[in-house]
C-alpha cells in the first residue's frame, strides 16, 4: 500500500508572545484534531528538536514545521481545501510571511513506508522539489502525479 507525505515550512510574522501567534497555535490545534478525525491522517512527526533549514526559507519569524502522511492524496487534497484548514489556508497572511521568491510553502511525494519517512528525507526533497519543480519524485498540487508517476488530476 501506498501513502502520500505532505511537507510544510513557513515562517510566523511575529514572535510566540504575540496574540496573533497565539491564534495560530488555537486554530492549528483545531485543524489537526480534524485530520485526526478524519481517518485519513496516519501519521503526524512532531518538529521538536528538528532543527529548521535557514538555507530554504530565511526571515526572523518563529519557525514552523509540519511532517504528515496520509492515506490517499484525494483524502489529503480534500483535507487541505475544506473545514478548519480551508478557513487557515484564506487566514494564513495574517500569521505567516510570505516566502523569498514566493516559493511554495510544500512539498508532496508517495511512500511505500511510513519508517521512509523522515525530516531528512522532508529536506531533500523540498530542496529538489525547488531545483526542479513538480515531478514525481516530488510535487505540488498544481501537478501532482500517482503512486506510478503519472500525472494526477483531481476532481
Amino acid at each position: 500500500m501506498s501513502f502520500v507525505v505532505i511537507y510544510t515550512i513557513g515562517r510566523l510574522k511575529h514572535s510566540l508572545e504575540h496574540p496573533s501567534t497565539s491564534e495560530f497555535f488555537e486554530v492549528g490545534y483545531k485543524v489537526m484534531r480534524q485530520a485526526d478525525v478524519s481517518g485519513h491522517l496516519v501519521k503526524e512527526f512532531s518538529p521538536l528538536g528538528v532543527p529548521f533549514p535557514e538555507d530554504l526559507i530565511k526571515g526572523d519569524g518563529t519557525p514552523i514545521l509540519t511532517l504528515t502522511v496520509w492515506k490517499s492524496l484525494e483524502s489529503l487534497y480534500r483535507f487541505t481545501y475544506s473545514g478548519q484548514h480551508q478557513r487557515a489556508l484564506r487566514n494564513r497572511h495574517q500569521w505567516f510571511d510570505t516566502h523569498q521568491g514566493k516559493r511554495l510553502s510544500y512539498v508532496v511525494w508517495w511512500t511505500e513506508e511510513i519508517a521512509d519517512v523522515s525530516w531528512e528525507e522532508a529536506y531533500k526533497r523540498y530542496t529538489y522539489y525547488l531545483q526542479h519543480g513538480s515531478t514525481p519524485y516530488a510535487f505540488d498540487y498544481k501537478l501532482a502525479f500517482d503512486q506510478a508517476g503519472e500525472r494526477f488530476l483531481f476532481k
